[in-house]
Order: structure tokens, then sequence, then C-alpha cells
């Protein structure tokens, strides 16, 4: 299983909601995995933290997950993250994804409370004994900061542990990780604005919240890095990097879900309590995107 490696670009997709901000819009989901499959995804994270997997109704990220799969039919793979504070309710959720048919599942360490390495490798322990899939282990220093290279790579030991989604910008850290394992863990990463240093320090692929709305421009960051053309990745990282700077503005969730529905798609606001936008607020991130020329010219 150790062989398993995910390369490429893969959208971390938002969840699209009803007007209750609480039921997945399944139709919409479909519609917006469509769009994001004729752009050329190399494959799909879903419920994350983009995905807003952890603040959920568990029967709605179950939803959630046997939509994206049964949708996406085989053609690319899915990561499906199913971290929960209540650890039987992530057992759950793996083994849910597991058997609707996930190449691999995802999760965040345990978190709010301390937790010693010993404890963390325990939690990832049991969560990779509950599946005979592929484990991601998805380091987030939101959620703890202190997992370091050496911790992870104790992790990636566990058999079915075969990879870690990267989102810090601690990219040292990333490289004494690649080095430690000998460069067999699969390293993904995470901070979309640091997408080109990530594969510079030895990441196989990248996934990423406004790779919802900009696939195209991060598909180019990456096919122009593998073919050696720097200077061309470099400036489509410039120019995605003007429209993440907006979002940080905006809060990057709501901004992005706000972004989707500015391309047609009808995928409601982001989780309570996070921001929904007044008129006034929604014209002006609408106006300090289009000034970073987005949506881009093709």
């Amino acid at each position: 299983m150790k062989t398993v490696k995910f390369e490429g670009i893969f959208p971390a997709l938002i969840t699209p909601l009803e007007a209750d901000n609480k039921t997945v819009c399944v139709k919409c989901a479909e519609e917006l995995i469509d769009y994001q499959l004729n752009q050329g995804a190399d494959g799909f994270y879903i419920l994350g933290a983009t995905g807003e997997g952890l603040v959920m109704d568990k029967e709605q990220r179950m939803i959630m997950c046997e939509t994206a799969i049964r949708h996406i039919n085989g053609r690319k793979p899915v990561i499906c993250h199913i971290a929960a504070i209540n650890l039987d309710d992530a057992l759950e959720l793996a083994r849910h994804a597991e058997k609707a048919g996930a190449d691999a599942i995802a999760a965040v360490p345990p978190f709010f409370f301390f937790y010693d390495g010993d404890d963390i490798y325990n939690y990832y322990k049991r969560i990779a004994d509950s599946v005979n899939i592929p484990v991601i282990i998805y380091y987030h220093p939101a959620a703890q900061k202190d997992m370091s290279a050496e911790l992870i790579a104790k992790i990636y030991e566990i058999d079915n542990v075969t990879g870690v989604k990267w989102s810090s910008n601690n990219l040292y850290q990333m490289m004494m990780l690649k080095d430690k394992t000998h460069g067999e863990m699969n390293i993904i990463n995470g901070p979309d604005e640091l997408l080109i240093s990530g594969l510079a320090a030895g990441a196989d692929a990248g996934i990423g919240a406004t790779y919802n709305v900009m696939l195209p421009e991060f598909l180019k960051i990456y096919s122009c890095f593998k073919s050696g053309n720097i200077d061309g990745a470099r400036a489509a990282q410039l120019k995605v990097n003007r429209v993440i700077n907006v979002m940080f503005k905006y809060e990057v969730i709501p901004a992005i879900k706000f972004a989707a529905s500015l391309l047609g798609f009808n995928v409601g606001s982001a989780t309570y309590p996070m921001k929904s936008y007044t008129k006034s607020q929604a014209k002006s991130l609408e106006t300090e995107l289009r000034a970073c020329m987005w949506p881009f010219e093709r």
C-alpha cells in the first residue's frame, strides 16, 4: 500500500448547501464536480476545511461523500476527510467512506485539548486500523501546531498511512519530512499561495481551496513547474495570489463560495457563524476580485 501516491492538482471541494445552511445541495455538488472535471482536475478532496466537514451534521457529511464518489464514478480519485472531535464518529465516517468507494481518507489530528506525540500516533493508528484504504494525515497548525517532521514520519510507519496534506507554511519541516521518509511519503501541498514553493520543497501534488474557482491557473503552475518552466509557474502563482490576497481580506471560505456563485453555482453561504456578506460587502468583494482580472481570461 505504501506505493499509493497521489499526484497533480486536487480541488478541496466546497460543499454546496441549501437555503437552510445545513443540507447538502446534491444537484449543485454534481454541477461543480462536472465543471472541475471538465477543467482537468486530477482528483478531489472532500469535506476538509474548505468543505466545512468538521462543522457539518454527520449524516450530511455521508450524503456529500456518497454524492461526490457516485458522481465522479471512478474518473478521478477521491480523498474524503473524516475527522471529528468524537473519535467514534470519525471511525464511523472512515468506514462509511471506504464502503462508499473513497480512494483514501484523511484526518486532522485530535484537536482542542492537549495531546502529546504518543496520543496523536495512537489516534492515527486507531483510524488506520478501522479501514483497508490509504490514510492521509492532514497537518494543519490550526488543529495541532506542534506536529513535527519527526512525529509525522513516525506515524508514516503505520502500514496504510501513505501521505500527508501539508497545510503549514513551514516548508523547512516539509523538506525534513521528505528526507526522513526517504522521499517515499506522499506529500501534498496545502497552502494555495505557496504551491510553487511546496513543489520546489518536494510536494507531489496540491490540494487547495481556491482551486474551486481558479483551477486552470493552478494546473498551469503544476504543469509549468513539472516541465521546468519556472518563470511560467511563478507568473501563474503571482496571478492567483493577487486574488487570494483579496479572499484573505474577506475570509477565505465565504469568499470562495461567493466567487463560485459569480461563476453561476448556487452553492449557498458558508456554515453559520462564518461570514454572510451584506449587499455592500458583496459588491466590494466582487469589485476587488474583478480588479485582479478574475475570472481570468483563457
